[in-house]
């Protein structure tokens, strides 16, 4: 079992506790994980890039070309980030408007459950129920359990089924 996934998104987004999440699977079933982050401006709403490579891997950056799946938390970064992307790698996108790749209005349904923030577990979510990733829904919310601050569990769970709706 190989693949490889970028996360992008800007400061705020979540980027960071999504691949947390996809990397706490991988270290659950006991397949190796490799993790890394650009963070830029992220404090101040700028890019923030997080590289997941699952399986046996030297190096944790993904070049170009390469990468098996795109979670895109903001689309604008598309025209930054695609270029990561095997030829038919997977790109799934939190967006309002049609467009290139698989599409659900993560944010939107995010502020309905009441937290903006948790558009990322709503795109996880939309992109497990496609089985795009590695893991199954189950095993993202178990280490959405594990991850997550008590008080904030049910709600990201909450997140995460909406996007298994969506």
């Amino acid at each position: 079992m190989k693949q490889q996934i970028i996360v992008s998104g800007i400061g705020g987004q979540g980027v960071l506790f999504l691949t947390r999440v996809i990397a706490q699977v991988a270290v659950n079933r006991g397949i190796p994980v490799l993790t890394s982050e650009t963070h830029g401006m992220a404090q101040r709403g700028g890019t923030v890039l997080s590289t997941i490579k699952i399986g046996n891997f030297a190096s944790p950056l993904i070049r170009a070309g390469q990468a098996d799946i795109g979670l895109l938390l903001w689309d604008a970064n598309l025209p930054v980030h695609k270029g990561l992307l095997k030829e038919n790698g997977k790109l799934f996108i939190s967006a309002e408007q049609t467009g290139e790749g698989e599409r659900i209005d993560a944010a939107g349904i995010a502020r309905l459950i009441g937290n903006p923030v948790l558009s990322n577990l709503v795109l996880l979510g939309f992109a497990v129920k496609r089985q795009a990733l590695f893991c199954t829904s189950e095993e993202c919310e178990k280490a959405i359990r594990q991850l997550a601050p008590q008080k904030f569990v049910e709600q990201n769970l909450e997140a995460f089924k909406q996007g298994l709706n969506g």
